[in-house]
């Protein structure tokens, strides 16, 4: 079994050691070299910013306030009898335009009937279509 003499162990830490320092070193120098933000500022016009740029602002731009929350409301949501009458006043125009475009007193604008949402006309129609039939285990109720 032979042993490294000390003198060759210190030479080789010597050498990782001013490996790393040059490793880090030459990292430095790249990330400096892509971060060139206030550098630009200071470069000659010839080198910096092209012809006709926009100067930049005195003070830096502020970003919004993202988690301010906006003033409580000073008006109040309408209620039932408010929304019938708008419902109303909005049809009654529509039909007042309706007349103005056909020239027709009697004719009224098309509107649309109210539907049933999706789910309560397949509840219907799986109503009309479906026995249902209980298992042999329960009792029908008299």
């Amino acid at each position: 079994m032979t042993f490294s003499s000390g003198r060759q162990v210190l030479n080789s830490m010597a050498r990782v050691f001013a490996t790393s320092i040059l490793t880090a070193l030459g990292l430095a120098v790249v990330l400096a070299g892509c971060a060139p933000g206030a550098m630009i500022d200071r470069l000659p016009g010839e080198m910096g910013l092209p012809a006709g740029a926009p100067v930049r602002p005195a003070t830096p731009y502020l970003y919004p306030a993202v988690h301010d929350m906006p003033p409580p409301r000073t008006t109040t949501p309408m209620n039932e009898e408010e929304q019938v009458k708008l419902e109303k006043d909005l049809a009654a125009v529509r039909n007042r335009q309706a007349h103005e475009v056909t020239g027709d007193p009697d004719k009224k604008a098309v509107s649309r009937p109210k539907t049933q949402p999706a789910a309560s006309r397949v509840a219907k129609k799986k109503r009309e279509d479906v026995i249902v039939v209980p298992p042999a285990s329960v009792k029908a109720n008299p």
